[in-house]
């Protein structure tokens, strides 16, 4: 039987889709808590943690004596930024078919912005995996993702490093993100960029320099994130609070 946060998590993602494209599409509002959570066949608590989780990211505003409304500006934006996504499904979002072009593992030692970004001293053992991945066979995006050598644990291979970050910190390194901070900026392809990309030198790309940190803060990975221009378009949702 699948534990109650997958169950949860499958269960959001039934709901999104059912508000997009499936039965509540020309509704304005979502059905009652108590008939929502027997339809869905959950109770009301865990259905109310999911709706918590909808309205923190906008799709939806509850609102006392009015319901639950269906917030359709938000849900029809093509692709968000403050929301991650794993890059394959970005791009399907964006409307590309994905693919991962290549996978480069190799070892390394912590430079200077590493070790302030993952507060270990310099020279410390590191794992670098660079990744491009294309959108309908094109460079789409290039990844490069840090890992502190230490933390990776049992017999894991080459193949496993290729999976998704998330999914090799979670079965290798017992490490689940909680949160990261990001640094977009703008930039142009230098020579080694222009060549994974297949664009001239001077091309615009956009940066995000990203740290990610676990529930206690601890920072568990660095990842500098190239993106190609006209690919995608890329939303970020801000609350009034």
């Amino acid at each position: 039987m699948s534990s109650q946060p997958t169950q949860s998590k499958t269960i959001r993602a039934q709901l999104l889709s059912a508000m997009k494209d499936g039965e509540f599409a020309s509704c304005q509002r979502l059905p009652r808590e108590s008939v929502l959570a027997e339809s869905l066949g959950i109770s009301r608590t865990q259905l109310r943690d999911i709706l918590a989780s909808l309205e923190r990211e906008g799709f939806i505003t509850r609102r006392h004596g009015v319901g639950t409304i269906i917030n359709r500006h938000v849900l029809n934006v093509q692709t968000r930024m403050d929301i991650e996504l794993e890059f394959l499904d970005m791009i399907r979002q964006s409307g590309h078919e994905p693919a991962v072009a290549s996978v480069r593992v190799s070892d390394g030692i912590a430079d200077a912005k590493i070790a302030s970004q993952l507060q270990i001293p310099e020279g410390t053992p590191i794992i670098r995996v660079s990744r491009l991945c294309t959108a309908d066979g094109k460079p789409a995006i290039y990844c490069e993702d840090v890992i502190e050598k230490a933390l990776a644990q049992g017999g894991y291979t080459i193949n496993d490093l290729k999976l998704p970050i998330f999914h090799f910190l979670q079965q290798f390194c017992g490490v689940y993100p909680y949160l990261d901070l990001t640094d977009l900026r703008s930039t142009v392809a230098d020579a080694a960029l222009a060549e994974i990309f297949q664009v001239p030198m001077g091309t615009p790309l956009l940066n995000m320099d990203e740290v990610d940190f676990d529930i206690d803060g601890k920072p568990v990975f660095c990842s500098n994130e190239y993106f190609a221009d006209g690919i995608f378009q890329l939303t970020v949702m801000r609350k009034k609070l």
